[in-house]
């Protein structure tokens, strides 16, 4: 089976490069390089002939496979790109609700390889997977949305975006009906019924687990569950599959025929019942290879199984590659694999131990040897180290196999007789909220994460990674030269997180215009004193209030002082309830203005949640911060919930700071006009940089030297031409944080 692993390997290894080093027209050439190397080989001797025929053909087939399935599956469906036209699509799941609708991923009609995700009206969430919708659509690239390219569409198999036109959709039956849907229609049977069994978070966190489902998990409990590193109990994986197995073993281990008969269909069952996420199908395909082993005479063969099933799901869709899910999921059964084995020796030695030690040796070994190839990732896509898990592990992974199968057979017995259901769940809810209280509690100790806006950090994780390579091949084997790079690791990870802090308050002011999309968040810090300036994006992929929090846990706050919102936009709001998950906030300053689509009402009951007071800003308010101070500037009588912004002045000796929000000219002109404002060395420059906001009249009142502009990837054309000019012509030197990323201002 070695020979699988070979060539699984090989082709994996070519469709990595495919995806991230080589470009499309390079891949037919360079396959047919490699197929025919893979020819020569049969010339050389022996063992060398049969590795250099597998791995060729291996790497051939990659490249050949990746450019056929761009020209066949991706290209037909890219090329619509832009076109308004009718088209009649297949949901393939139950829709889910967005800001202005609902969106669902569909089949187009006439394209039957790959997918595209539809947006429409809210009378698709009354629509089944299978039932088929008919509307003017308007088609978008989803590998690329204007100036950002997106990896989470494609390496679902999603290379297109359906915008609804118009108000007109018709709506048919479809195949509704077709066992083909069964196991979506199971997973909602089973939502609905956990719903009726439990409550609150205790609800979201078994409709997790169980069919892969984190929508309602609210915010306090998700940011725990990722602060504390048990984000991936939630993951349906391994641990889910293997708790089935356990189940059907029941049928007894000597009837391997009839285990494999019943096991196979079930798995494929649960996997399309979960959503089918590469952790799953990677889950499922290693079982279902150790079941079918024993038929064939074969050992099981762990490293052949999981090369195997990564070849399975790219060779279904190359563009995989790129999942966060799949990269996180096999980097972790690669450590458990090859990694834990050898800890645990290391740790229990040669002498007998007690059951104790050896219960924690294994929990150690196990979690450390899941996270050495997923430490760097979580860096690259999330920018944290979880210090906290090896104990997060220890305290909830039990328990968390007894929700599952507990709660599983609690949904089950519902369907049966709901108070029998209801009278088993009592358990699995209680372990539930216990795993809760657990994160929580986990959370809140200092230091449980550290985060890479520390500039040190990566360097030190480097260090760590090559510290203990040293001292697996340094000689003689020994655990004490183990115990040195542990005790190394440890002092420098201090030193570090000494330095992160006086990086970001080495000065009598320091202000951050944190990268957050097309949104805006300003960090303020003096003296030890911490104010934040709205929290919000309207880019999906960027989470305004971790971004915030992730900065103020890098430089020490313990509490912000202030948190101040220029208005009840989406856009400058949306991260607040994340925020005040992870930040304990003193005081939180709003202006008292009427607000159509209800972002002050949840904003002003999280902040209630959460024990922060709220102090509504109606005249001119000076606030301490530190070496520096704040002037809060109430909105002007003009209307738009846009335009009734408040303004910040940020003083540090005779150095200003203003922010405006997303006045437009009217607001500045009256914001001019009521109040002495002072020259000023820097302006966050309004709106986005829209041509609606940063007047003449401002520019020339306020005179700065310094624009920032907090801009993303946006449809508004933001900045526009109209205020870069005005901008330009009043001597602003400008900067930006879609080009810059967070503008950092230093103040002596």
């Amino acid at each position: 089976m070695r020979r699988l692993a070979a060539f699984a390997a090989s082709f994996a290894a070519g469709i990595y490069l495919a995806q991230y080093l080589l470009l499309q027209n390079c891949l037919l050439p360079l396959a047919a390089g490699c197929f025919a190397a893979a020819c020569l080989a049969l010339l050389l001797p022996g063992l060398w002939r049969k590795r250099v025929l597998l791995i060729g053909t291996g790497l051939a087939l990659a490249l050949g496979w990746n450019w056929l399935y761009g020209y066949a599956v991706r290209d037909p469906l890219v090329s619509l790109s832009g076109i308004e036209r009718t088209a009649s699509m297949t949901l393939l799941e139950y829709a889910v609700p967005t800001d202005y609708g609902a969106k669902v991923t569909v089949k187009l009609e006439g394209y039957p390889l790959g997918k595209a995700v539809y947006y429409g009206g809210e009378d698709l969430l009354d629509l089944q997977p299978g039932q088929t919708v008919t509307a003017q659509v308007k088609f978008q690239d989803a590998a690329r949305l204007r100036e950002d390219t997106i990896t989470n569409f494609t390496s679902q198999g999603v290379f297109l975006l359906a915008y609804q036109r118009g108000e007109d959709a018709a709506y048919d039956t479809g195949s509704a009906g077709s066992p083909r849907w069964w196991p979506a229609r199971a997973a909602r049977a089973m939502q609905e019924h956990v719903a009726e069994l439990f409550d609150g978070d205790e609800a979201a966190f078994l409709s997790a687990i169980l069919t892969g489902d984190t929508s309602a998990l609210s915010d306090e409990a998700r940011s725990d569950l990722s602060e504390a590193g048990l984000s991936h109990i939630l993951a349906v994986s391994g641990m889910h599959c293997g708790f089935l197995m356990t189940l059907l073993s029941l049928l007894g281990s000597y009837r391997r025929r009839l285990m494999a008969a019943v096991g196979v269909p079930v798995l494929v069952f649960y996997a399309f019942l979960t959503g089918a996420s590469p952790s799953v199908v990677r889950a499922c395909i290693m079982v279902l290879f150790g079941l079918a082993a024993p038929l064939f005479q074969r050992d099981s063969d762990p490293p052949t199984t999981l090369s195997a099933a990564l070849f399975l799901i790219l060779l279904a869709n190359p563009f995989a590659a790129a999942s966060i899910s799949l990269q996180l999921s096999f980097g972790a059964m690669a450590g458990l694999l090859w990694l834990t084995p050898r800890i645990q020796d290391l740790l229990l030695g040669e002498r007998s131990r007690g059951r104790v030690y050896r219960l924690l040796a294994s929990s150690l070994s196990a979690t450390v040897g899941a996270m050495v190839f997923t430490v760097p990732l979580c860096a690259v896509y999330f920018g944290s180290l979880v210090l906290i898990s090896p104990a997060s592990n220890l305290l909830c992974l039990t328990a968390s196999s007894l929700v599952f199968m507990l709660g599983l057979g609690a949904v089950l017995l519902s369907f049966l007789w709901m108070p029998l259901g209801a009278v088993i769940g009592f358990v699995p809810a209680l372990l539930a909220k216990y795993i809760l209280w657990a994160a929580g509690l986990l959370s809140s100790i200092p230091h449980h994460a550290l985060y890479f806006t520390n500039p040190y950090l990566k360097y030190w994780l480097v260090f760590l990674y090559v510290l203990f390579a040293a001292a697996c091949f340094l000689r003689p084997r020994q655990r004490r030269k183990y115990a040195v790079a542990t005790a190394l690791a440890a002092v420098s990870l201090a030193v570090t997180v000494y330095l992160g802090a006086p990086h970001y308050t080495r000065s009598g002011l320091d202000a951050y215009v944190l990268d957050v999309g097309q949104g805006e968040s300003v960090l303020l810090s003096s003296g030890g004193r911490f104010a934040l300036v709205d929290c919000g994006s309207r880019n999906s992929w960027y989470d305004a209030g971790g971004i915030a929090a992730d900065h103020l846990a890098t430089m020490g706050c313990g509490t912000l002082d202030y948190l101040i919102l220029t208005h009840y936009d989406y856009d400058h709001v949306s991260g607040v309830t994340e925020l005040l998950a992870r930040t304990r906030v003193d005081t939180l300053l709003l202006p008292d203005v009427a607000d159509d689509a209800g972002m002050r009402l949840q904003v002003e009951l999280a902040a209630r949640d959460h024990g922060v007071n709220i102090r509504y800003v109606r005249e001119e308010t000076a606030l301490p911060l530190g070496e520096s101070g704040l002037t809060v500037y109430p909105p002007g009588e003009v209307t738009g919930d846009n335009e009734q912004c408040l303004a910040i002045l940020c003083t540090h000796g005779g150095y200003d700071l203003l922010i405006t929000g997303d006045m437009n000219m009217a607001a500045e002109r009256q914001l001019i006009a009521n109040y002495d404002l002072p020259d000023i060395e820097a302006l966050v420059v309004g709106h986005h940089g829209s041509k609606s906001s940063t007047s003449e009249e401002l520019l020339e009142a306020v005179k700065p030297e310094t624009g920032i502009i907090s801009v993303g990837d946006n449809s508004y054309g933001h900045p526009t031409d109209d205020a870069l000019r005005r901008l330009v012509l009043a001597e602003v030197d400008i900067y930006r944080t879609d080009k810059q990323g967070t503008v950092h201002l230093s103040v002596n």
